[in-house]
């Protein structure tokens, strides 16, 4: 089991839950998951996103593997000009 907290511009899509426990053993899997449950967040990311896995920010993380009892931290995109 996993620990996720998601940014504010992700719990829209969730009624306003920031942090919740799922299964997954990769990044790729647990957005599965996430949209199952939550329709939309999968297209949100698509964007690109970072993610911190254990306190470990990782770019690009699609394939990571996550160990179990991870926390995880959906990294909202920065926006600059």
């Amino acid at each position: 089991m996993i620990h996720i907290t998601l940014p504010s511009n992700l719990q829209i899509l969730t009624d306003g839950i920031s942090e919740f426990d799922l299964e997954a053993s990769s990044v790729k899997t647990l957005i599965r998951e996430l949209d199952q449950r939550h329709p939309g967040i999968a297209e949100a990311l698509q964007s690109g996103f970072a993610i911190a896995i254990n306190g470990d920010v990782i770019n690009n993380p699609k394939y990571e593997p996550i160990p179990d009892g991870a926390d995880i931290h959906f990294l909202a995109a920065l926006q600059g000009g």
